[in-house]
């Protein structure tokens, strides 16, 4: 089914502000994950800048907070601030926001054939309600005492209660409006995802012919549908906590700066099985586009079929199934039956087979490959390595008896940082060099662009894997100054952690410089830089407003058809009815 959606853009508002295209929508989506991870950047140079030099007085950020950083100087309290923006930020804002709806929006109707989402003002509405949600997070710096210190999860009764510190007045409330907006835009684009993807299919676009990364996509519509649909309930509640004296997470007889809270019968447990049963599969919502975008330029970079890209979408679909089984894992030290712990403990490392046959099938998939080495396949085989090296630490953290002690130090932070944060960033860069002569019709500077990697790739391990020696040795996480005797063989490790977090922040300025001036002083680029064979390459770059100029295309092949013998070249495109000999060809139409 292909008809025009809508007419063509007129006028400057409906062509690049409120516009329908899903194209733009996409860079919009980018241009927004693009502003919340400068400033979440900061943010974490600020913490690590605080943890080694206390007392040093960071010029201009006493006119930010005039009690959070009097004379520029971090307050622990203000710390906790940071530490809460600097996580909601990263999490919602960049790994949610960019690698799904992002690269999703721009890409997806094009590579299955599509002209447009399937509701295009829907579409536009999710970015908008995903905008407000930002704006109103980030209003948190700006009123009463300034943002929450709960944390980016927010832990009931100390997010529940009015008063309980600084930020926990106007500021939580912010944070909880936020991300009740949030949810409400990616579950709006959630269902343009999946009604896209299952009704506006081109001719011989089976669900087997489909991309990695469109598969990606679609599987992380399916996982959002349900986790947003828990955290919007929970943060609605959690409002009514805090403004209409409800007591949803309030426990009986707690006690708040020795005044009795005139609450009962609540459960802060209860908003941690809320918030995590969203929580895990988020890592996955982060995780999953990142692994499709990831996949489907490697095996353009290796110029032959991956060893099965079928068991890579079954492997896919089984990380979105099990990701609802292991929430109760990031409760181990909740108090719970040690009994269930072992339920939860099972799921979890059952969930890493998949994760580990989809890593085996990158590498495995080397031998035998003529591996072309861009920044784009540079960043790929980036997250894979992060990706590993991430989520080796997790076999630790599954083990009930084990977590009790790493949980609550650095260990943990070493460990999300490198699969969900890192890894998925990885990804986003793998994309953005790949697709950005797409997008923009101009090819990014390759030299600068391996720079890049370099200096990332060095800094990001310099900064990450220290954190589980830290955590091994009790390092707690969430401390703003150590005592002196636990200071001193610690410190040297924290110094070489935030200078190589400055390092690495300043390396990101160099792909920003590529990125603006390559978008308007790069090099024209060619429909089809890198001899790919999906549709979004069978169009121009970038691609008209209906995508394919009123054709409908017809897909004959799968999109990987590399190293076909006899063909023009190494490679058959989608649409092209060149007949080839494939044992891989899928005949059944799904």
């Amino acid at each position: 089914m292909n008809d025009h959606h809508h007419a063509p853009p007129q006028g400057f508002l409906r062509k690049y502000v409120f516009s329908l295209d899903h194209k733009v929508i996409g860079k919009q989506y980018y241009g927004l994950g693009l502003l919340a991870v400068v400033i979440g950047m900061v943010l974490s140079w600020l913490m690590r800048i605080h943890l080694v030099w206390p007392n040093f007085a960071i010029p201009g950020l006493g006119l930010l907070s005039s009690a959070g950083a009097p004379g520029g100087v971090i307050t622990p309290e203000y710390y906790l601030q940071l530490m809460t923006m600097h996580g909601t930020l990263m999490v919602f804002f960049v790994l949610t926001n960019v690698p799904f709806a992002g690269f999703g929006n721009y890409f997806l109707p094009i590579q299955i054939g599509a002209e447009d989402m399937a509701f295009p003002r829907f579409n536009m509405m999710s970015f908008w309600v995903t905008f407000v949600g930002f704006c109103v997070l980030v209003a948190a710096f700006f009123v009463g005492d300034g943002p929450p210190l709960s944390g980016w999860t927010s832990y009931a009764p100390l997010s529940a209660i009015p008063g309980t510190g600084p930020g926990q007045a106007v500021g939580q409330t912010l944070w909880a409006v936020s991300i009740a907006i949030f949810c409400i835009g990616q579950l709006l684009g959630s269902l343009n995802f999946i009604t896209t993807t299952l009704d506006l299919r081109a001719r011989g676009m089976t669900l087997m012919r489909m991309p990695l990364c469109t598969w990606a996509w679609f599987i992380t519509s399916c996982i959002g549908l349900l986790a947003f649909a828990v955290l919007l309930p929970a943060c609605i509640l959690l409002i009514l906590d805090r403004v209409a004296g409800t007591s949803f997470f309030v426990p009986s007889g707690l006690v708040v700066s020795d005044q009795l809270v005139n609450h009962s019968g609540g459960s802060p447990l209860l908003w941690q099985h809320l918030f995590w049963f969203f929580g895990h599969p988020e890592v996955y919502i982060a995780i999953l586009p990142a692994a499709g975008i990831v996949s489907h330029i490697l095996v353009n970079s290796y110029r032959r079929p991956l060893l099965s890209h079928k068991v890579v979408i079954y492997c896919m679909i089984a990380i979105g199934f099990l990701s609802y089984m292991v929430w109760g894992h990031h409760m181990f030290l909740s108090g719970m039956n040690p009994f269930s712990a072992i339920v939860f403990s099972l799921p979890t490392l059952i969930i890493t087979i998949p994760a580990t046959i989809l890593t085996l099938i990158w590498i495995g998939s080397l031998y035998g490959s003529k591996l072309q080495i861009t920044s784009a396949s540079l960043f790929a085989l980036g997250f894979v390595s992060m990706f590993v090296s991430g989520g080796v630490s997790g076999f630790f953290l599954a083990q009930p008896s084990i977590d009790v002690y790493l949980h609550g130090t650095y260990f943990v932070v070493g460990h999300f940082h490198m699969v969900m944060g890192v890894a998925a960033i990885f990804g986003m860069f793998a994309g953005t060099y790949f697709w950005a002569p797409k997008m923009f019709g101009r090819v990014m500077n390759e030299t600068l662009g391996r720079i890049h990697f370099w200096g990332t790739f060095v800094g990001t391990y310099c900064i990450f894997m220290p954190f589980h020696y830290l955590g091994i040795v009790g390092n707690v996480r969430r401390y703003s100054a150590f005592v002196d005797d636990y200071l001193a063989p610690l410190m040297p490790v924290h110094r070489f952690i935030t200078i190589a977090a400055l390092f690495t922040g300043a390396v990101q300025l160099i792909f920003l410089y590529n990125l603006i001036y390559s978008r308007f002083k790069g090099a024209p680029a060619p429909q089809n830089p890198w001899q790919c064979t999906s549709l979004e390459w069978t169009v121009p770059s970038p691609p008209p407003w209906d995508n394919f100029g009123g054709k409908y295309p017809v897909v004959y092949h799968d999109p990987y058809q590399y190293g076909i013998e006899g063909s023009s070249g190494d490679y058959v495109m989608q649409d092209s009815p060149e007949q080839i000999q494939t044992a891989r060809e899928d005949k059944k139409l799904i």
